[in-house]
């Protein structure tokens, strides 16, 4: 208004908008300034707020005038505008620019043309405007781009911190398409995966040898990883990419598929059902020079328990600058040393197809966080069985065992394996390391009545009982069938974890809950998280490098931001011993288990000094 003061044009503002808009571009032509093309900007932009029910197409063309003005006040070194973030017209030349670009790529999606690789002209008043859609800072590939949605468009509920950085830029939520190909990757991705981009348009001058036409520009629609990036170079100053990490993953947690009452619940009652869910995902591109986070969740649970961490986690520029979050799901009605034989498989085998030449060091440093039962399955993926677990079972060999070779196999497979020599860390989270007091004789019972036992666990028991009489002991594994029999404090298989010989390489950590108050829960363990007791939960000095308590119930300590924070504590000293050249270099031969059932040859791991 007070630049159509100036001019004497307020009278045109009532009248023909259009018009107005045509002599104040010939004012900015003839004395270029900021005043001018900022008003040019404000009122493309309610131009078509206006005109954008009724005609989208000049709608299209004044939010691109609107954004191309804001686009020059912002960063055009003729107009001379100080930087002065403080002054209330730079701030608002950002939200404009901000505003009507969300308002154009809105009309855009819906022609179809906002993908990477597309292209498409906007005719505005005064120039035309070629534009093309460039993927930039991304781990993801065009091909993988299915649509787009607004973060603005979504209130995020069930995450209690929601990171949103401001600066130039809209924040979308690209929806990933997915391929049939031969990548070894693809596997890993869940379907309809979502993930933060933030667009930005930056325009470049094109020379136009023809005097007579509207001058004409190329703009590039710039889609980047927030992720990845968090600020571009522009004009030769720094600019901050607005960002939404939170609500990408609030709206791929949001799919009714991904609902993690239904995935518990059909992982503890129908194991069977619940095992081709199973296995590692990734809602990150793969990256082969990242450590791998995997979080292995508890009984009655899902992956989408860890969520509050994960996004909490990938806050932190240098924890997703370093790492990357992958995510194991598993059956949890089955005993738990079931799920860790296969997810010692699972991760062997991602190991080998994400890098089959063996030469990507940080694959190697992989970290594993463990939440109650998941913390004992992750345990079991970094000691030696020897003949231990067999023991449990008879004193006879396992060579002497009369059973056919499936059956033989699977035992094999569950009771004598080798230490990950992937695995370099792991945190356990209100593990009960000693058994839990609530897998009583009532919950034992129900379990037995609910949990659906596996059909290859019965038919497999059934015949070893009938094929070897007097073989086994009285009370063996054999007996156990179920999660809440194996939880148990007089579990056999406990008691030889514990005692079982670690890798040298690994380090472990532990986090313990304590309920302030005694309350429900509180009367089933007398005292820790209402579920695992503290002597249960606790290890000594001697087993982990570091202890803390929280207080909190079971449910909630892998998400208490204690816990939190504990963790990423840890990511932060395993980079920091890494950079030091403290971590530990190993290897390990894989040779066939002897048909004795003995351990195979392990080569000792040796230290070696430099960078990872």
């Amino acid at each position: 208004m007070q630049l159509l003061r100036r001019y004497d044009l307020v009278e045109h503002l009532t009248s023909d908008r259009d018009q107005l808009l045509k002599e104040l571009m010939d004012i900015a032509a003839r004395e270029p300034n900021a005043d001018t093309v900022y008003a040019i900007a404000e009122l493309a932009y309610l131009g078509g707020k206006r005109t954008e029910l009724t005609n989208k197409s000049v709608a299209l063309d004044l939010y691109s005038t609107a954004v191309l003005h804001a686009y020059l006040y912002l960063f055009d070194p003729a107009l001379n505008v100080s930087q002065n973030q403080y002054d209330p017209q730079f701030r608002g030349a950002c939200d404009l620019y901000n505003t009507a670009l969300e308002s154009a790529l809105r009309l855009v999606r819906g022609k179809g043309t906002l993908q990477p690789g597309r292209a498409w002209t906007i005719e505005t008043a005064s120039r035309r405007i070629d534009v093309d859609v460039v993927l930039r800072h991304s781990g993801w590939h065009q091909d993988e781009f299915d649509r787009f949605e607004f973060a603005s468009d979504y209130e995020v509920n069930g995450l209690r911190n929601h990171y949103h950085t401001y600066g130039l830029g809209v924040p979308l939520i690209a929806v990933r398409k997915q391929h049939e190909n031969q990548d070894p990757t693809e596997k890993y991705y869940p379907p309809q995966l979502s993930f933060p981009v933030t667009a930005f348009l930056r325009l470049e001058p094109i020379v136009n040898s023809h005097d007579t036409q509207p001058e004409r520009l190329r703009a590039v629609l710039e889609l980047h990883d927030p992720l990845v990036t968090s600020e571009i170079s522009v004009a030769d100053r720094t600019v901050p990419l607005e960002s939404d990490i939170t609500t990408p993953l609030a709206y791929f947690l949001s799919q009714p598929e991904f609902d993690d009452t239904r995935l518990s619940t059909t992982g503890l009652l129908n194991p069977d059902a619940a095992k081709k869910l199973g296995g590692l995902y990734v809602l990150e591109p793969f990256d082969p020079d990242k450590i791998p986070v995997v979080l292995v969740h508890g009984l009655w649970s899902s992956p989408i328990t860890w969520m509050e961490m994960f996004n909490d986690l990938r806050s932190s520029p240098e924890i997703r600058d370093h790492y990357q979050f992958w995510f194991y799901m598993y059956p949890t009605g089955q005993p738990f040393w079931f799920s860790a034989a296969q997810m010692r498989e699972d991760l062997a085998s991602a190991r080998s197809a994400l890098d089959p030449q063996g030469n990507r060091p940080a694959l190697d440093q992989m970290v594993l966080v463990g939440h109650s039962m998941g913390g004992l399955v992750s345990m079991l993926q970094t000691v030696d069985s020897g003949d231990k677990f067999w023991g449990i079972m008879t004193d006879q060999p396992f060579g002497a065992l009369r059973a056919s070779e499936d059956v033989k196999s699977s035992l094999s497979h569950t009771l004598f394996f080798h230490p990950s020599p992937s695995v370099s860390r792991v945190i356990t989270i209100g593990t009960p390391h000693r058994g839990s007091e609530f897998a009583n004789d009532l919950t034992r019972w129900l379990g037995q009545k609910l949990i659906a036992v596996p059909s290859r666990l019965l038919s497999g028991r059934q015949q070893l009982e009938r094929d070897n009489p007097g073989f086994f002991r009285e009370k063996t594994l054999l007996n156990i069938t179920t999660s809440i029999d194996s939880l148990a404090p007089d579990s056999p298989v406990l008691p030889v974890l514990l005692a079982a010989d670690r890798a040298p390489w690994v380090t472990y950590h532990n986090i313990v809950g304590d309920v302030p108050d005694e309350g429900l829960f509180g009367r089933v363990s007398g005292d820790g998280d209402g579920v695992v007791s503290l002597a249960s939960a606790s290890l000594g000095p001697d087993r982990v490098a570091s202890q803390i308590t929280v207080p909190s119930d079971h449910v909630n300590v892998h998400r208490h931001p204690r816990a939190i924070l504990e963790v990423r504590r840890i990511l932060m000293e395993h980079l920091d011993q890494l950079r030091t050249g403290l971590a530990v270099q190993h290897s390990i031969e894989r040779l066939p288990l002897p048909a004795s059932g003995g351990a195979a040859a392990v080569v000792t791991p040796g230290l070696i000094f430099g960078p990872p």
